[in-house]
């Protein structure tokens, strides 16, 4: 390519008169008019030559800042991506818009991989794939230097933080493609980071020269809820039959015994369910993960080791039945949902043992002094966005940096119905003179269950064991029930006035502790707010989406399940998830528009010229036997052109599936 044009599948797509490469790439392959946030200036400075770090939401179109200047940059763009599962399905939806795409690694035979290099050797691809793993052997350093490179692309960055839940020790070798194309530019993205963890990358991936781009990390079609947990699993069910019955999702659970439990309640209770965890063999896991991406309505219910990479756009909920490590997981799984701008929800039921079981697991667990406490500050984050009484989403922005919504957004719990709060310092004095009394006065170190059963003057088989009814503080919590006590500990915990300690989570007094006793310090506290008002459409704050949804009128909605259907029979045809024919949003907008005719289709957005070339017939037929009518109408003048407890995942060999 001579630097003119963007060449893919399709032929050479010319720059229009006063416009980039970089604008007709994404209007003639991807069928988009114009670029969103900071793509354009991304691209620009990338296809220039320049280094950048990005960071931008999940569904913010990071893919695209790598995949133009792949195109109109001479040579291939390789990307380093962690995910060999998906690879398949990116290159698969790649190559439905025309691009030349292809990717190495070992789920292929010699033969497969001989064929991929050679395309890469004789410049016939737009984009390869590689996993990091597959960098550290020379023999793939060596058949990069003999190719044409236009752009290192680093997916998921934060895998090279040693300190983060997804660290990968392959990434922190990829400093060797500056050194070894300091002439090529690299670009590392990812949806989840820190300052630190945008320090990090940049130190770690050698790259002090790139230029940083942040985008906004709000995602406002997404309504942020969490609950009081009782019967999580119950919960779950309600909620899933209330508000999205037959909708896809995923669930969230700390073990494996967990999620097979979770998957086989869903599905004895009529919600199609299927587990993911790495306990389970490689066949079943990838068998469930196609499953997942191919059909609709379809649960999958999983430890941390299920989401990365997903490019599913309708992800309509993403549920936690149990309290994430950290903000920066809780944001980057709930981010899995609601990828194409629809109103989408994420939904957590958290409680008293939620709070306990993970700073066992800290104290617990492996790793330094210095570990444990950055991992206990990164919990410390995330019950304090559980406990707000403000703004959820407001506290997720606040935490990466950026500035919320002054009022609030409109469409998280505690928005929708602000919780109220209460002076709860004599309630935080009883808890703690009761922990004090036990431990100073008996030598004797319980849990939460006995605070609460010697608060209520409960003389239950241990209390009456170790003469806990003798005690002055027997009784004297009265006022409150059981599961108020239980959020009265949890919030005290959450403000570190308790601690837990030991294999049994025993609890004990801090050095904050004392300013309490001592009336020296109040203690506000939140009181649970009833179940928020249900909107299957984002409140009006939430609407602030720059990919909003249309929204049909309900004459149009058998139009919509008409072409939905055509669409997973495409799906079925080809083998590829249905998203890689057309996206929910763009069939909405078709069955809005009921274009008439092939140029008409191709004005819809995310309607591309390969995408208009393979599918226009179809979707016009569709459309055409739903008005009674002959066929769709012929274009005057046709282009010419158109051709557990925790279970941590355990690394696969070759990328996480």
């Amino acid at each position: 390519m001579d630097g003119t044009g963007v060449m893919t599948e399709a032929g050479v797509i010319p720059a229009p008169g006063g416009g980039s490469e970089a604008q007709a790439a994404l209007h003639r392959v991807f069928g988009y008019e114009t670029f969103r946030g900071d793509q354009e200036v991304i691209i620009e400075h990338v296809v220039a030559g320049g280094d950048a770090v990005v960071l931008m939401p999940t569904g913010g179109g990071k893919s695209l800042c790598y995949q133009i200047p792949a195109l109109v940059r001479p040579g291939t763009g390789v990307v380093v991506s962690p995910l060999i599962a998906l690879m398949q399905d990116q290159v698969d939806a790649l190559r439905a818009l025309g691009v030349r795409a292809g990717f190495v690694n070992s789920t292929q035979d010699f033969d497969e991989r001989r064929v991929v290099e050679a395309e890469f050797l004789a410049g016939e691809l737009d984009l390869l794939y590689l996993a990091p793993e597959r960098l550290r052997l020379e023999s793939t350093l060596d058949l990069l230097s003999r190719g044409k490179i236009s752009v290192f692309a680093i997916d998921e960055a934060h895998c090279v933080s040693q300190w983060g839940h997804d660290f990968r020790p392959d990434y922190l070798a990829l400093s060797v493609l500056g050194e070894r194309w300091p002439d090529v530019p690299r670009i590392a993205l990812t949806a989840t980071a820190t300052h630190s963890t945008h320090q990090e990358i940049t130190q770690r991936l050698n790259m002090p020269g790139a230029r940083h781009f942040v985008a906004s990390f709000d995602r406002p079609n997404i309504q942020y809820r969490i609950v009081p947990k009782a019967d999580p699993r119950k919960q779950l069910l309600a909620f899933l039959r209330e508000e999205h019955q037959g909708d896809a999702g995923i669930v969230y659970c700390l073990s494996r015994n967990s999620v097979e439990k979770t998957a086989e309640f869903l599905t004895r209770n009529g919600v199609e369910a299927v587990p993911y965890h790495a306990g389970l063999d490689a066949g079943t896991r990838a068998a469930h993960q196609a499953r997942f991406l191919r059909e609709d309505g379809l649960v999958v219910v999983a430890t941390i080791a299920f989401g990365m990479g997903i490019d599913k756009p309708d992800v309509r909920f993403v549920a936690h039945l149990d309290l994430p490590k950290s903000i920066e997981g809780y944001y980057q799984e709930t981010g899995r949902a609601g990828r194409d701008g629809l109103p989408s929800t994420a939904w957590m039921a958290y409680g008293l043992n939620d709070v306990v079981q993970q700073r066992k697991l800290i104290q617990s667990g492996e790793g330094d002094e210095a570990f444990r406490r950055r991992a206990q500050a990164h919990l410390d984050a995330m019950l304090a966005l559980c406990e707000t009484a403000r703004c959820r989403r407001g506290g997720l922005l606040s935490y990466f940096g950026q500035d919320p919504e002054p009022g609030g957004c409109g469409n998280c719990d505690t928005c929708l119905v602000p919780p109220e709060t209460w002076d709860g310092t004599v309630a935080a004095q009883k808890v703690l003179s009761t922990v004090w009394r036990l431990d100073r006065e008996r030598r004797q170190k319980f849990g939460a269950l006995q605070i609460v059963d010697i608060l209520l003057g409960r003389r239950t088989a241990k209390v009456i064991q170790f003469d806990h009814d003798q005690l002055s503080v027997f009784g004297i919590g009265e006022e409150l029930t059981e599961g108020e006590w239980r959020g009265v500990i949890r919030q005290l915990l959450a403000q570190s006035l308790l601690a837990v300690e030991g294999e049994y989570g025993t609890l004990v007094l801090t050095e904050a502790s004392g300013a309490v006793l001592g009336r020296e310090r109040e203690v506000p506290l939140r009181k649970e707010p009833p179940k928020p008002t249900v909107a299957r459409s984002a409140a009006s704050k939430g609407e602030r989406s720059a990919k909003a949804a249309v929204e049909l009128a309900p004459e149009l909605l058998p139009v919509f399940e008409a072409l939905r259907s055509w669409r997973a029979a495409q799906a079925r045809e080809q083998g590829v998830p249905a998203y890689v024919i057309f996206h929910d949003a763009t069939l909405r907008e078709i069955a809005a528009a009921r274009p008439k005719s092939v140029a008409e289709l191709g004005t819809i957005s995310g309607v591309g010229e390969k995408k208009l070339l393979t599918y226009g017939e179809g979707v016009l037929a569709v459309l055409a036997g739903l008005d009674g009518g002959a066929g769709p109408v012929p274009d005057a003048a046709p282009d010419p052109e158109w051709p557990e407890p925790a279970d941590e995942p355990e690394p696969e060999p070759e990328g996480w599936a």
